[in-house]
């Protein structure tokens, strides 16, 4: 960009007010920060650009809600009514990386959600929600990326594969393929997936060869940044890493920050090394927000309150256990983070929060109309991406593929032995309805319990995919069952026929043979369109 169009841009911003306040709050200009990129514009012709974002929350609150039984949240296990967050404030602005810390059941994730739209089994009762000081509204969905602490992946599927899916799905639909794909090759470039971009993605668990945590984290990252957002949530990112490993993710997000995007992100006991990562840290106790600053402002803020941090002790293993609600001595836990959090309030960081908070911002921005669809792809686009990916899957997966072929040669065999050449006529009736009994039977059974032990490997996938936007329900099905037409709908009822047909010598026409075919094919039809109902 232009120095001088750069310059005359913000020139329009209280600078001043805007570096005191900054300084006060724990703000930081390191790498690329806020003036630098204050003229970037998002816009689907111009991927590589966006528009920084500030996003503060004022006295929010939020209690869970009970699911249709009345009985526990769903989500959270947390009792119905049971105010989780109280009066938090806080405020993330762009070139910044925030860590919100906090002992298990201080409110992180509930934050975390409730920053992003994410209400399920929760209900905001007080408080509000800023976005460059304009109420949050339907586009922050659109302009922000949500890396959760689970990475679902398609195992069968490379890096790249599995990137483009995603980039069909998520970016712009008047974004042309060479870009897409162009941006597909950016991301692998820039979250170092480089070396690992043609490998399968693979699962341990189901004994596929798979890439390793780090490269899957990295992966997950590098699906929320295609679309380039200014605004990044990030839930436990470094659950299940080692050190360096976690290490390198954290590395990562502060490159990702210092290109002007705003991060949030919940951590869970990080080392000493990735702690002095962050910018600021937000902690959490009991649902109230304790301290919200850099990161080396926590522990002299702790210190004023006689809670020193021991030599050669990790900061921030010290300021979740000084924040604990230890059980059997909540009381005086609670009496504890309530003194520290009124003591916050009355400091000078907390009263520049709250001024920051006032003060219009230099951008908004637009709110964008809410179409009659929620996704991004047309119905269209959705059937032909998700075909491709549900083709991919069954042709590599071995489950599906070469082991079902198998069994079902093994039980097409059994069967044709058990009944060879049984005689025609009215001695051999019987033992035609036994052995046409068996081969629907088991036949039936055969292609619903398939996709019993497929669909809930991929429903959890499917549902987050869905909740995103990037397709309906009604297309993943449909796509699942063209990509399993071709072998399990139809090679396979054709040979379990085959074999059982010509050994137990039924009735010698071709006719008959492909009557029996078909309706073996409309048998598997039915028997998969069966499975879903009983996952759940």
């Amino acid at each position: 960009m232009p120095e001088q169009s750069m310059k005359s841009e913000t020139e329009s911003i209280p600078l001043k007010i805007y570096s005191e306040a900054r300084e006060a709050i724990g703000g930081t200009d390191r790498g690329n920060g806020f003036q630098q990129y204050g003229t970037n514009k998002r816009s689907p012709s111009a991927i590589g650009e966006f528009e920084p974002v500030t996003l503060a929350w004022k006295d929010l609150t939020v209690k869970s809600v009970g699911n249709i039984t009345g009985k526990l949240s769903s989500q959270w296990k947390t009792p119905a009514g049971k105010t989780i967050l109280r009066k938090v404030t806080g405020i993330a602005e762009p070139g910044t990386l925030t860590a919100i810390m906090g002992s298990s059941g201080a409110g992180k994730t509930t934050l975390l959600h409730t920053l992003n739209s994410r209400l399920h089994g929760l209900q905001v009762t007080g408080g509000s929600i800023l976005l460059n000081g304009q109420p949050i509204g339907v586009s922050v969905a659109k302009i922000s990326g949500y890396v959760q602490q689970e990475d679902m992946c398609m195992p069968c599927l490379t890096v790249k594969e599995h990137l483009i899916f995603q980039a069909r799905l998520r970016m712009d639909p008047d974004i042309p393929e060479k870009t897409r794909l162009r941006r597909v090759d950016e991301v692998i470039r820039a979250l170092s997936l480089i070396k690992c971009a043609n490998s399968l993605i693979g699962n341990p668990e189901r004994g596929l060869k798979s890439i390793s945590g780090g490269e899957r984290r990295r992966l997950s990252f590098a699906s929320e940044l295609l679309t380039n957002p200014p605004l990044l949530f990030c839930d436990e990112p470094t659950s299940g890493l080692d050190s360096f490993m976690a290490q390198n993710v954290v590395e990562k997000l502060r490159g990702l920050a210092s290109e002007g995007r705003t991060i949030l992100t919940t951590i869970h006991q990080p080392s000493s090394e990735v702690f002095q990562q962050f910018d600021r840290i937000l902690l959490l106790s009991n649902g109230k927000t304790v301290f919200l600053g850099k990161v080396k402002d926590a522990l002299t803020f702790l210190s004023t309150l006689g809670y020193d941090s021991p030599k050669n002790y990790n900061p921030a293993d010290f300021m979740v256990e000084t924040l604990a609600i230890v059980p059997g001595m909540e009381a005086e836990c609670f009496q504890k983070v309530g003194k520290i959090t009124d003591a916050f309030e009355r400091t000078e960081i907390a009263r520049a929060i709250a001024r920051k908070i006032r003060l219009p911002q230099s951008e908004v921005v637009a709110e964008e109309k809410a179409s009659g669809s929620p996704y991004k792809a047309s119905w269209w686009d959705q059937m032909r991406a998700c075909a491709w990916r549900s083709c991919l899957s069954s042709k590599r997966d071995p489950f599906l593929t070469t082991v079902s072929l198998m069994k079902i040669m093994a039980i097409a065999g059994i069967i044709g032995a058990v009944f060879f050449q049984t005689p025609r006529g009215q001695d051999g009736i019987q033992s035609v309805n036994g052995c046409l009994f068996l081969l629907v039977v088991n036949s039936a059974f055969n292609y619903s319990l398939t996709q019993c032990k497929v669909f809930p490997l991929e429903l959890a996938m499917m549902k987050r995919e869905h909740f995103n936007g990037m397709y309906r329900v009604d297309v993943y099905f449909i796509a699942k069952s063209l990509s399993d037409l071709p072998f399990i709908l139809t090679i396979q009822p054709i040979v379990s026929v085959t074999i059982v047909y010509w050994m137990v010598g039924l009735y010698p026409s071709i006719y008959n043979f492909c009557i029996s075919i078909v309706l073996m094919i409309l048998l598997a039809h039915a028997a998969v369109a069966f499975a879903p109902s009983h996952i759940e």
